[in-house]
């Protein structure tokens, strides 16, 4: 039955059918579904403005791009950005707690008659040791000797303490000899929180204690090793890495300063699928990090019948070290200082393979599978069939 026929079979409601199914078929992609941006649309942003402050930049994912990613994460490592720092317990500081010994050769009779504890028999022909109160090194950093005055503990090692002690005793003790001795540690502390067996403040010493040292003091980590990060935070600075990769480079466990705060985070990363792909969501994993292919693999791969492999995206705000100069130059930054990057792969090329078990996943990093084309020719034809065949059916039952 032709077209005409059905709809002189089918009278007045039959041409208005006819007619919508004309109006459906002339504005069909205004009225289909779609999961986002098609790889034409996508591509189409390169240099466009993201907002009045940023633009995007679009960069194929190449061997070459992988390494300068890469290159880029060894900035945040630990013995890259804090240093290996030095042996912090050897300096005194606000809050610490001395204990000053002083001896004198005979005939000792400065420190001998003030009331001091005697650490030697009295015999006049033999030295003669004071010890002191202790003494509570002060908020303005210093502390108070008999004879002495006032002088300036922190900030100081306990020798260069000795030393200036022992000269201003001179000419007023015979032969002063100065230890001086730390009772408690107040001000170099390492805080601990977060993912770990107690929250705890550590003093460190003159050991120079490392990372690891920290984390064993507090009774480790409470998750397996390779779902934990370790944040220290140093001042301004702060400085994020996988504990396994702290664990297999020696480098990375570097000596903690004094207030230094450690956070252990359990897999505090995630990415976000959309698009064509097996499952849409947001993907948590862990601190030792994860490479595109293990990405996708974690989201059930590609959608046969929808993706486009030559339109697999990753939006990211990525950091200028991670990209080429071409690409950094004239690039509008966001006001925390990144670049908006959209990076394409196309997995249409067996090479891109290979390069996909390299390229990391950061982050926040949203990865979107555009549709093929065909797939919305496919969806279009849907929505035709859909309502050519109710009218199909009145005319099998029509008169």
């Amino acid at each position: 039955m032709t077209i005409s026929r059905l709809g002189r079979s089918l009278g007045g409601l039959g041409r208005a059918l006819l007619i919508s199914t004309a109006a459906l078929s002339l504005s069909g992609c205004a009225i289909m579904s779609a999961a986002g941006p098609s790889t034409r649309a996508v591509t189409r942003a390169d240099g466009a403005k993201m907002t009045n402050y940023a633009t995007i930049r679009i960069v194929d994912v190449s061997d070459a791009v992988a390494r300068q990613v890469n290159s880029s994460l060894r900035d945040k490592f630990f013995a890259e950005s804090l240093g290996d720092g030095y042996p912090a317990g050897s300096l005194i500081g606000r809050g610490d707690v001395l204990d000053i010994a002083i001896w004198e050769a005979p005939p000792a009779a400065l420190f001998g008659s003030v009331g001091g504890e005697s650490r030697l028999n009295s015999s006049s022909s033999t030295a003669r040791g004071t010890t002191l109160p202790e003494q509570m090194v002060s908020s303005e950093g210093r502390i108070n000797i008999p004879f002495v005055g006032s002088v300036v503990a922190a900030g100081r090692t306990s020798t260069q303490i000795e030393r200036e002690i022992a000269n201003r005793l001179a000419g007023k003790a015979h032969l002063p000899q100065v230890i001086v001795r730390t009772v408690r540690n107040a001000s170099s502390n390492v805080t601990v929180v977060g993912d770990v067996a107690t929250s705890a403040r550590v003093p460190v010493t003159a050991k120079g204690e490392r990372l690891l040292d920290v984390l064993a003091a507090v009774g480790g980590v409470r998750q397996a090793i390779g779902k934990m990060t370790i944040q220290v935070t140093r001042g301004e600075k702060i400085a994020s890495m996988p504990l396994g990769a702290v664990i297999r480079d020696p480098r990375q466990n570097i000596r903690l300063q004094p207030d230094d705060v450690v956070t252990a985070l359990f897999q505090p990363f995630s990415f976000t699928a959309l698009g064509a792909t097996g499952r849409n969501e947001e993907v948590a994993f862990e601190g030792t990090g994860l490479t595109l292919a293990q990405g996708l693999a974690r989201v059930a791969g590609l959608q046969d019948q929808r993706a486009d492999v030559k339109g697999i995206f990753i939006f990211r705000f990525e950091d200028p070290s991670a990209l080429d100069p071409a690409t950094r130059a004239g690039a509008q930054l966001t006001p925390d200082g990144k670049v908006a990057v959209i990076y394409r792969v196309n997995l249409k090329d067996p090479a891109t393979f290979f390069v996909a078990q390299t390229f990391p996943i950061r982050d926040k990093d949203v990865l979107y599978v555009s549709n093929a084309p065909l797939a919305d020719v496919q969806k279009f034809v849907s929505v035709i069939a859909s309502t050519l065949y109710p009218i199909a059916s009145l005319s099998n039952v029509a008169p």
